[in-house]
């Protein structure tokens, strides 16, 4: 995809926000004068608004939601010169947020006009299958060629057991919810749910693991090769502060990757990219990176 394409087709989803307004217009006069706009786990709505507080609410969530994805399109567009499959995955990841929201959206004005169910299942069982999708294929974007088979020069790893802990807790309250909800859909949207965060806790307990050989640095998690980084792409490395607002886990889009769980990091610049490695001993993984560059074949 060109950046072109993908500039119109980040406009694009702004059509999200006039779709919603013309099909409140459409149903504006045979809406009762308290709209439902919040529904219990049995379908049942338990909250009110006025037909004209209810179109501002959807609105401005809708519009909210795209402010947030614009600016990250703009931050890809601006990084990049050529547009890969990791920026394609996100832009479809927030077309499907966005027609999950419409959905939901024309859903309970639907319910308001002749009492049909708010079909809430499709979307819970869909973005969870969206994640999973996105999620593969961003961890496939940029990972490079597995390295040679060298004798490994050190390992590091790097993980929190805190986020395990609440990412832990996260699954039991989905598994608790999906259990407790009597719609199947849902049921099984948010156990797909649950089965995502108790992975990612997974993740962070056992963490990113660095394998450091003659021919470079390997990244990885779960067993799972994350990145491959050639010794002679690597032009410089150095111990930095990691801002908490720059999150934490895999963070990045275009040429820059973070790997990281903590507020320590190390800095590599490669000839085509940056990388930041979590480390909770920055002087060692320092170490582990010289080891590396004066290990390597002349």
């Amino acid at each position: 995809m060109n950046r072109r394409l993908f500039t119109i087709l980040t406009a694009l989803m702004w059509l999200d926000l006039p779709l919603t307004a013309l099909r409140y217009a459409q149903s504006w006069n045979a809406l009762p004068a308290a709209v439902a706009t919040h529904f219990a786990a049995n379908g049942q709505p338990n909250g009110w608004m006025s037909r004209t507080i209810a179109l501002y609410y959807a609105l401005g969530v809708t519009a909210f939601v795209l402010v947030i994805f614009t600016a990250i399109a703009l931050v890809i567009l601006r990084q990049k010169t050529a547009i890969d499959n990791s920026s394609i995955a996100i832009l479809g990841f927030f077309y499907v947020i966005l027609a999950g929201l419409f959905y939901v959206n024309n859903g309970i004005l639907e319910y308001n006009l002749t009492g049909a169910p708010v079909p809430i299942a499709p979307v819970l069982l869909g973005i969870p299958l969206a994640i999973v999708i996105f999620t593969v294929i961003y961890l496939r974007a940029q990972r490079g060629t597995a390295l040679p088979d060298t004798p490994t020069l050190a390992e590091e790893s790097h993980g929190s057991r805190a986020f395990a802990i609440l990412f832990l807790v996260i699954a039991i309250v989905e598994l608790a919810a999906a259990y407790a909800i009597p719609l199947r859909g849902a049921r099984i949207g948010m156990a797909l749910s649950s089965a995502f965060f108790l992975l990612i806790a997974a993740h962070t307990w056992s963490g990113f693991h660095y394998r450091f050989t003659p021919a470079g640095l390997e990244i990885s998690t779960l067993g799972y090769r994350l990145r491959s980084i050639p010794q002679a792409q690597i032009a410089d490395y150095r111990p930095e502060k990691w801002m908490a607002l720059r999150g934490y886990g895999i963070r990045g889009v275009g040429k820059t990757r973070a790997y990281v769980w903590g507020n320590e990091v190390v800095h590599i610049t490669t000839v085509d990219g940056e990388v930041f490695l979590g480390t909770n001993d920055p002087a060692r993984t320092v170490r582990d990176l010289d080891m590396m560059k004066h290990s390597a074949p002349s």
